[in-house]
């Protein structure tokens, strides 16, 4: 915004302010009034310089009242502009609490709309519940009117409960009464079961019974055929046996013998007599006595064979 000074008066005076002076015939002026012509120039040169400053001032101050301006309003514009701001930023904070505030009364409206629809729905129940206990109670009327003629009637209850009181106590032990009835019931069929059970296990077993008693009968007839058979065997055998048991006696009798005999023996080397009654046994310690006795026997002929040896052997030497 601000003006050169110099610039400004280059440009005024070369473009408008300094006109150029016609051409005089200064040929018959005097110096005195070319002096006068001179002050008289110079004067409107400052006269229009004066007035050209004037307008410079005049200009100068209207452009800094329009800077002045400008500035004033620019800084009106900021104001404006940051009230406007604020304003925005208000708006858009008031904005979203209302949306918030509108989601949120319509989310509590959603909440509401369902209890009542809830309520309601419970109402009509309600009122259908209503509705039949109304019905009932009407259809059950002819029951209190029932009770009341038989409480006139009866000089055995004083009020209406206690003939409620008297039917429950019946109810509750026919109802006692059913259940030991059904349970009575469940047993004897549980007991007819076991009894078929019982039944058909004993037709099996007297089934199978017969069919072992058949097959036992014909083992029998084969046994009896059998036998026939081997009674006279065992009669050959009883013979036989008689023999054997003769023979088997005398062998009993020798091997008694020849034990006492090793038993003997024995009983002087060792001073103590070794007593057995069975054969078996007795047979053991025979042949036990009998491999010593051998192998003594064979140590002597050994021994002899060695003796006979070495005499032999010193008979040569001799020689």
């Amino acid at each position: 915004m601000s003006v050169s000074l110099e610039e400004y008066f280059r440009t005024t005076f070369e473009d408008k302010l300094l006109v150029k002076m016609p051409e005089r015939e200064d040929d018959h002026l005097t110096p005195a009034t070319r002096l006068l012509e001179k002050r008289r120039e110079m004067a409107e040169v400052e006269q229009a310089l004066g007035a050209q400053k004037e307008e410079f001032q005049m200009k100068m101050e209207s452009l800094q009242q329009r800077r002045e301006e400008l500035e004033r309003k620019e800084f009106q514009l900021k104001e404006s502009l940051l009230k406007f701001d604020k304003f925005l930023k208000e708006n858009d904070s008031k904005r979203a609490r209302a949306v918030k505030k509108a989601h949120d009364e319509k989310d509590l409206k959603r909440v509401k709309d369902q209890e009542i629809q809830r309520l309601m729905s419970e109402k009509r129940e309600l009122q259908g519940v209503k509705d039949k206990l109304v019905g009932r109670l009407n259809k059950h009327k002819i029951y209190h009117k029932f009770l009341e003629k038989t409480l006139e009637s009866a000089d055995e209850f004083q009020e209406i409960r206690e003939i409620i009181a008297r039917y429950e106590t019946l109810v509750a032990t026919h109802t006692d009464l059913l259940e030991k009835s059904h349970k009575t019931q469940d047993a004897v069929e549980k007991e007819k079961g076991r009894l078929l059970k019982f039944m058909e296990e004993r037709n099996n077993e007297i089934m199978q019974y017969n069919n072992q008693l058949a097959s036992l009968q014909t083992r029998l007839d084969k046994a009896q055929s059998e036998a026939v058979k081997w009674e006279s065997v065992w009669t050959h055998i009883k013979n036989t046996a008689a023999k054997k048991t003769l023979m088997l006696g005398r062998v009993n009798m020798a091997t008694h013998n020849l034990f006492q005999l090793v038993n003997k023996h024995l009983k002087a080397q060792s001073g103590q007599e070794i007593a057995t009654d069975n054969t078996t046994e007795q047979l053991h310690k025979i042949q036990i006595f009998i491999m010593d006795l051998t192998q003594i026997t064979t140590e002597i002929k050994r021994a002899e064979a060695a003796m006979t040896s070495v005499t032999a052997a010193a008979t040569t030497t001799s020689s």
